[in-house]
């Protein structure tokens, strides 16, 4: 069985498309490959039994042309530094595309949060906060939530940081709480942005999302609320899936009802009351109007891609799909709504705090959601019209406005020295 392609392949052939369809030189082409900064640290941690271990820590900013680094920071075992510096591109070209002034970071710990209680969590990211600290900050680098990673891991971080400058800085990162300085409408802003991604794409294809049948994988931050905010707009979403598997029900699914049975003591959705179990596999390839991939990279790729029955994939996670999956789908007439589209909602908002921070003035949910929702439409709108004026797919023409934005602030800055 061949290799699967790895997300820092999956980038690079990304960005390579889209160079060559920009027609940019090779030496801007590297320039936009390379990461302006990686850092690798050792992570100890001090285990509740008085062990020690030491984990391996990173932040990648990828670019800083448009502004600050934006990413966010992921808690998973497989983390490292080439997942991480694929995950920062990526950012770089969801904020330029969005019209929002940062550049792309990521960062993360190789660790599996499920494993370590609530005070080694806190010990972890505080030490690691604490190592990365030389390179983020409310005008250098701002991290947020990812996998694995909540607002109460921002707290921390936030708190660490403050620790250190002997005074609060709440514009250090975003995703925090709202009792610390976090936006109203933040918590679910990645999931409402697929949402509203979703009904963008529907609309176009002349669809009523109304009945839309919806299978999504990844029960978690922004599947979960992805999957209710859908099925509250009218969708019927049929199965959703964790870590540990899938579960299905051919007249439709109650997400707000699994969100409540997880946050009631279970560990999964699997085995739930009125469902049929199915594997994560087996989920992506139900047939089914929308499927949101929201789990991790890679999930869709060559040995799976001609089994795909829905018409609308509406990526919820970073590089879900592979390049050689992508023409797979494409052939087949998929609609496929890219990561860099699909789930910006969450840096939207994150940008959003940021600004409210800086000026210690708060917005209204209503406000956020408002201001998500035209940014939302009118990003899909000019990937459409890119799609179409050149005959590529979204995800083409999206990797095209992005990387161009980020090309041109290039040029405009010039080289130093």
């Amino acid at each position: 069985m061949p290799a699967r392609m790895s997300a820092l392949d999956s980038a690079m052939s990304q960005l390579a498309t889209a160079v060559e369809q920009l027609g940019l030189d090779d030496g801007l082409h590297e320039l936009l490959a390379t990461p302006r900064r990686s850092m690798q640290v050792a992570v100890p941690l001090r285990r509740d039994d008085g062990t020690m271990t030491v984990l391996a820590g990173y932040r990648v900013q990828h670019n800083l042309s448009r502004g600050p680094a934006k990413g966010g920071i992921r808690f998973h075992p497989h983390t490292d530094l080439d997942e991480v510096r694929a995950l920062a591109m990526w950012m770089t070209w969801k904020c330029a595309l969005i019209g929002i002034p940062y550049g792309g970071a990521k960062g993360g710990v190789a660790c599996d949060p499920r494993l370590m209680s609530r005070n080694e969590l806190e010990r972890v990211t505080r030490r690691y906060a604490s190592e990365i600290m030389p390179i983020i900050g409310p005008e250098k680098d701002i991290p947020a939530p990812d996998v694995g990673t909540d607002e109460q891991t921002m707290a921390w971080m936030m708190d660490t940081y403050s620790a250190h400058k002997g005074y609060t800085v709440t514009g250090v990162v975003t995703g925090k709480p709202v009792s610390v300085g976090g936006s109203l409408g933040r918590g679910g802003a990645t999931s409402r942005g697929v949402m509203f991604a979703t009904f963008s794409a529907l609309r176009e294809a002349g669809v009523d999302h109304r009945g839309a049948t919806v299978a999504v994988q990844g029960f978690g931050k922004v599947g979960g609320l992805a999957a209710q905010y859908l099925h509250d707009a009218g969708c019927n979403v049929l199965a959703v899936s964790d870590w540990k598997g899938g579960v299905y029900n051919g007249k439709g699914l109650n997400p707000a009802a699994l969100l409540k049975h997880l946050k009631t003591g279970a560990d999964t959705v699997v085995g739930y009351p009125g469902t049929d179990t199915i594997t994560n596999e087996e989920l992506l390839e139900l047939d089914v109007d929308i499927l949101v991939p929201a789990a991790l990279e890679g999930v869709l790729h060559e040995e799976n891609a001609d089994r795909i029955r829905a018409r609308f994939i509406v990526e919820g996670a970073n590089g879900p799909t592979t390049p050689d999956a992508d023409a797979v789908l494409e052939s087949k007439g998929v609609v496929v709504v890219p990561d860099i589209l699909a789930n910006s909602g969450g840096v939207a908002v994150s940008y959003f705090e940021w600004v409210q921070d800086l000026q210690a003035y708060f917005w209204s949910e209503d406000e956020v959601n408002d201001r998500l929702k035209v940014l939302m439409e009118s990003a899909y709108d000019q990937v459409s019209g890119l799609a179409g004026e050149r005959s590529v797919s979204l995800r083409t023409a999206a990797q095209m406005i992005g990387v161009g934005r980020v090309a041109d602030a290039h040029r405009t800055r010039g080289l130093y020295p």
